[in-house]
């Protein structure tokens, strides 16, 4: 049972998937596949527990420098909604109007570097929090971005007749917005040494953030997908997902009294918390499930997904009986899948698996093996 990181992958989540274009794409068909899947999601939402299983279909270019191309982004992602429904799941894949994590940054003037290949950078820091509370700022739907991302959504809608399922925007989160755009030795010092400026900024960040979710929520309409971004999303769920990752550089107390609490603001706005960190964040996991409003956490369980993954002992325990979703990102073999959903199950569960399956073959098996393990 290997598992490992393959440090030769731009993108060790991705699928290689051929772009279609628009008028090629059968809207209509995926459509009513789609349609099928969320009344099973529905019955998953609204029960005390079960589980689901989510074939993910990222591509690498979407999350990189063809974002910046709205034509090729709906192409690459029309191949991979195309490619996912030979794979047997119970969650529907959808559009994402990716671009770049720099959203919400924008609002204080930031713009994005572009280096070949990559994704797009944000480009520049302040030297404190206390500066960045000094500068200008302006709602993100006024910004360069922020009509970016917007345009890609109204053309997405409009190249699929707002029949095809879509998500949010990647709109991080106050804390990673922050840690974004801060000079990094000072943001930390800054929680200790200038802590009301950083619940300042934490909740200014926020509203930002909330006026723009907003925008794309009324965009949108009844195609919006929930919670969004690297989630199992559907139009039967609820909350806004959003990451953290800079919680792995915090102690408990710290991010609970100074970064939550904008983070629920947001959550509060949308129907919920909605929680992701790479890395691994299993010492946190216990306050995490105590956040205001959390409807779903989500991590890595294999070190073929993340070098870093969590280790699967403690979540099921954890997590069994509160109601939050464990959205569970599991890159591996069926072999591996198998021990891990074994060791993070427990009656009472409400869990998500996210395969990563080669074949359809392979997604074939282990998706009746996560049922049967989850029974």
């Amino acid at each position: 049972m290997k598992d490992e990181f393959n440090v030769n992958l731009a993108d060790s989540q991705a699928t290689v998937v051929t772009p279609i274009e628009a008028e090629k794409f059968d809207i209509e068909g995926y459509a009513a596949y789609a349609g099928e899947l969320d009344e099973i999601c529905n019955r998953f939402w609204t029960a005390d527990s079960g589980v689901l299983v989510y074939r993910r279909m990222r591509v690498k270019e979407v999350f990189a420098e063809d974002c910046c191309d709205t034509k090729k982004s709906l192409e690459w992602q029309l191949g991979a909604l195309q490619q996912s429904m030979k794979f047997k799941a119970d969650i529907p894949n959808f559009l994402e109007p990716w671009y770049g994590l720099g959203t919400v940054a924008a609002a204080y003037g930031f713009g994005y570097l572009w280096e070949k290949g990559q994704a797009p950078a944000v480009d520049g820091k302040f030297a404190s929090t206390a500066e960045l509370l000094e500068a200008p700022y302006k709602p993100v739907a006024e910004t360069e971005i922020g009509k970016h991302t917007l345009d890609m959504v109204s053309y997405f809608l409009d190249k699929t007749k707002g029949r095809i399922p879509m998500s949010y925007c990647d709109v991080q989160s106050p804390l990673n917005t922050l840690s974004n755009i801060i000079d990094s030795n000072q943001f930390y010092m800054d929680f200790y040494l200038d802590a009301e400026a950083m619940r300042k900024a934490m909740d200014r960040t926020a509203d930002l953030l909330i006026d723009f979710t907003r925008a794309q929520q009324q965009l949108i309409g009844d195609a919006l997908v929930k919670p969004g971004h690297g989630f199992a999303s559907s139009r039967r769920f609820d909350g806004l997902g959003m990451s953290d990752d800079t919680i792995t550089m915090l102690s408990a107390d710290l991010y609970m009294e100074q970064a939550v609490p904008a983070m629920a603001k947001v959550g509060d706005a949308f129907g919920g918390t909605v929680f992701h960190s790479c890395g691994n964040w299993s010492d946190k996991k216990a306050d995490i499930v105590s956040i205001p409003r959390i409807r779903m956490a989500d991590g890595a369980f294999s070190k073929g997904t993340d070098p870093g993954a969590n280790p699967t002992e403690g979540y099921a325990d954890t997590f069994a009986g509160t109601g939050v979703v464990l959205n569970a990102r599991i890159v591996g073999a069926p072999d591996l899948v198998e021990t891990k959903v074994k060791e993070l199950w427990k009656p009472g569960m409400k869990l998500i698996v996210v395969t990563y399956s080669e074949t359809p073959e392979e997604q074939e098996y282990i998706y009746h093996k996560i049922h049967e393990i989850c029974r």
